[in-house]
């Protein structure tokens, strides 16, 4: 069973900033994400029916902090299949936060999960199937779009089959968070 685990990410399809991005990419036909925004911090593509992750992802989660994050960047990528993401990034990631999703994903790992992407800090705002528009140009476009660094405290973890219900769920401490 394919499974992921996410961090959501409070972006509003109806701010400012995202509105001026949508009309600095209008003509072109971007699929817009319209809600559910979030980081994924491991895609299982085969999860063992006889494991139970959920005391693993307890024993990570339970003591952790919330993550005071700054979305600085905007780029795209492509994806095998030739899609585009266009995405938001933050430049400067704690430690601390790349560690736990390491130490989670190497404890997934070790209970059979099979794992074939590697993290890339991202949160999807759009996608672009057309072959006429190539990834430089694209990516000119990005960085031509003054993008307003957004700082946020990510708290709300789910853990959910690949599309389908949420398996566990949970939410991050809010000690003493800093932006």
């Amino acid at each position: 069973m394919k499974t992921y685990l996410e961090i959501k990410v409070p972006i509003n399809y109806d701010d400012p900033w995202f509105e001026e991005l949508r009309s600095h990419f209008a003509g072109i036909p971007v699929r817009w994400q319209k809600g559910f925004y979030h980081i994924t911090l491991v895609f299982v593509n085969d999860t063992p029916k006889d494991i139970d992750l959920c005391p693993l992802l307890k024993k990570h989660l339970v003591t952790t902090q919330a993550l005071g994050l700054t979305f600085d960047q905007l780029d795209i990528f492509a994806v095998s299949s030739g899609m585009h993401i266009i995405h938001l990034t933050a430049t400067d990631v704690p430690d601390t936060f790349l560690a736990l999703i390491e130490s989670i994903r190497d404890d997934m790992k070790a209970a059979g999960c099979v794992i074939l992407s590697d993290f890339m800090l991202h949160v999807t705002l759009g996608r672009l199937k057309d072959f006429n528009i190539q990834l430089p140009e694209l990516r000119s476009m990005a960085k031509s779009f003054s993008m307003p660094p957004l700082s946020m405290v990510l708290t709300d973890v789910d853990y959910r089959e690949f599309r389908g219900k949420t398996i566990y769920e949970t939410q991050l401490s809010r000690k003493e968070i800093e932006l």
